[in-house]
């Protein structure tokens, strides 16, 4: 099969044989992927002269409706993404994470329209006074840009990374470009045809590469966003473009990170915790292989506490069975191809020069109804780096796979210091039943986290996780991590759109912003407001009525009327030690 990008409003194949891409359970070739032909400035051409228009001009609440229609219309069609998702190497568990959790994001974000007005733009903040007499004022409106969004996308979350991305910049009213790592790029074209199929999204909105996109960041221009979801190294490179660089084109790099989880100095074998403990740690290490950003890296751990943890996490690793995702019991899959198993075994094989490995061996491990050498299989590996100080290649060194280290700390500086040696990370979090240290941990370490989870017997069974980003909160972190941010709700939809300051008298404003400005001239009609259509009225206008006296009779008789017979109306006796001295008019 070759699979086939999206440009332009067609489906193309690309020229040649195109890229051969492979079952990560059988090695089996799957499909192939070419991008061979594609006109890239003609593609951004295409999305900003057509997709961005036919976006730009609906409201956020239209666009919102958008992103629920097909939100449902991929959750009917979900079956048909798990099937496709087995051939990347992912447990039914791994392909829910990535499929039903891409289409939550597009839920979420649906619901997110009624945070904006049903405009095409949406006001900012509040008014600025600008003068005495409040005849000139200031007020920000945020526009769509009319670029396009090029989301340039990682190996392990092939529908996640894709509509996570997508859902924002729909929202706000941009086009999208999709790029995703041509590995398991089979997963997110079968995810696309889905959505051009539907109908749903307006002409120019989305277009797919499934194989290369070099060159394509020589067509940006100032008004596009580009995002990027991978390696620290390759983030660089592309963030370092000339043509990024002289168009100051917004670009947002999510790197993989050492992220780290540390298990407080409160914590006991005999504490709910420290199972709680245990058991997210090994979570992060088989879920989806290790193969995701946010999985935990380095363990932090109190030096009395490293046997402990040694034990407990090498028998849930002994009972964690690998092989093919169909077969029941199998609860980790493989990586998703043997490009990536090469490149974890190096890794592997760096990190061993200054610590030692304590749970797993490449050569005596077991796969369950699969060939371990044909399909991208390795065991769950796990350091120990006695002097994490001095020998610091964990903090530096990433193994992209089922890999962690764990290290002592003596005290909670320690381990402060320890998590920010990580030089910026997405996510750390940290378990304890300790409130006081908890806060000692997160205000010692934000700096150089763009996520930190508390974890404790209080809220573990209902925590959605170390390694869940949410749509609701900022998904991105400093230094190493890319320096970047994604969804974080609201906040997301702003990156796609340009904040602008607008200045005038505050009739003219009102008008501009379609909210009224207090100082605007009154629009006081002849017919009064209530008997005239909702459609009919106009932002400004005013009913000014004569002063006139209401009398306990009127409050009692509109009462009656209304049905409104709350006590601040009906019975003085009881106002007493409320705000209110006297009956209160309706």
């Amino acid at each position: 099969m070759k699979l086939q990008n999206y440009a332009l409003g067609q489906w193309i194949s690309g020229d040649g044989n195109g890229q051969e891409l492979f079952n990560a359970i059988t090695g089996d070739v799957v499909a192939t992927a070419s991008s061979k032909g594609l006109d890239f400035g003609m593609m951004c051409e295409y999305a900003r002269n057509t997709g961005g228009p036919n976006l730009s001009k609906m409201t956020f609440h239209e666009r919102g409706r958008m992103l629920k229609a097909l939100a449902f219309h991929l959750l009917s069609k979900k079956e048909i993404f798990y099937k496709v998702s087995w051939a990347t190497g992912a447990t039914k568990t791994d392909s829910w994470v990535d499929i039903e959790g891409g289409i939550g994001n597009l839920f979420a974000y649906a619901s997110l329209r009624r945070q904006f007005p049903d405009e095409t733009f949406c006001v900012e903040g509040d008014v600025a006074k600008l003068s005495k007499g409040n005849t000139f004022i200031g007020h920000h409106i945020c526009v769509p840009k009319e670029g396009v969004a090029i989301h340039i996308n990682a190996f392990n979350f092939p529908v996640w990374g894709m509509l996570e991305k997508v859902a924002v910049n729909w929202l706000a009213g941009v086009p999208a470009i999709v790029k995703p790592a041509t590995l398991t790029s089979f997963l997110t074209e079968a995810v696309v045809k889905e959505i051009i199929a539907s109908g749903i999204l307006p002409a120019g909105a989305l277009q797919l590469i499934c194989g290369s996109a070099n060159g394509i960041l020589d067509h940006v221009i100032n008004q596009d966003i580009v995002t990027f979801t991978g390696s620290a190294s390759t983030g660089k490179m592309l963030k370092a473009h000339p043509r990024v660089l002289d168009e100051s084109v917004h670009f947002n790099m999510e790197a993989d990170s050492l992220n780290c989880c540390v298990l407080g100095m409160d914590v006991s074998p005999d504490k709910p915790e420290f199972d709680i403990f245990i058991k997210e740690v090994v979570r992060e290490i088989t879920t989806k292989a290790g193969q995701k950003c946010t999985a935990i890296r380095r363990i932090i751990v109190p030096e009395n506490r490293i046997e402990d943890v040694h034990i407990a996490l090498g028998k849930r690793l002994a009972s964690t069975i690998i092989g093919d995702p169909n077969v029941e019991g199998v609860r980790m899959g493989s990586l998703a191809g043997h490009s990536q198993l090469i490149e974890v075994k190096e890794k592997v094989e760096q990190l061993s020069k200054t610590q030692k490995i304590i749970i797993g061996d490449f050569e005596k491990f077991e796969v369950k109804g699969a060939d371990k050498y044909k399909g991208a299989f390795m065991p769950p590996i796990i350091f120990l780096n006695e002097n994490p100080f001095k020998n610091t290649d964990c903090h530096n060194i990433e193994a992209f796979g089922p890999v962690s280290t764990i290290m002592p700390y003596k005290n909670i500086e320690d381990a402060i210091l320890l998590a920010k040696m990580g030089k910026g990370s997405l996510v750390s979090s940290m378990i304890t039943a300790d409130d006081k240290l908890a806060k000692q941990y997160v205000l010692g370490a934000a700096s150089m986290h763009g996520r930190i989870l508390i974890l404790n017997a209080d809220c573990a069974k209902e925590s959605t996780g170390h390694g869940s980003p949410m749509p609701q909160l900022v998904h991105g972190g400093p230094g190493r991590a890319g320096g970047g941010e994604e969804m974080g709700g609201k906040r997301g939809v702003f990156h796609y759109l340009q904040r602008t300051a607008i200045q005038g008298s505050p009739t003219t404003i009102t008008n501009v912003t379609n909210q009224y400005q207090q100082g605007g001239k009154y629009i006081i009609k002849d017919v009064h407001p209530f008997k005239r259509h909702f459609e009919e009225l106009e932002i400004g206008e005013t009913l000014i009525t004569d002063t006139h006296l209401v009398t306990l009779k009127d409050i009692e008789a509109f009462a009656e009327l209304s049905g409104d017979k709350f006590y601040a109306h009906m019975d003085p006796k009881s106002l007493e030690g409320t705000i209110f001295k006297r009956t209160v008019a309706h």
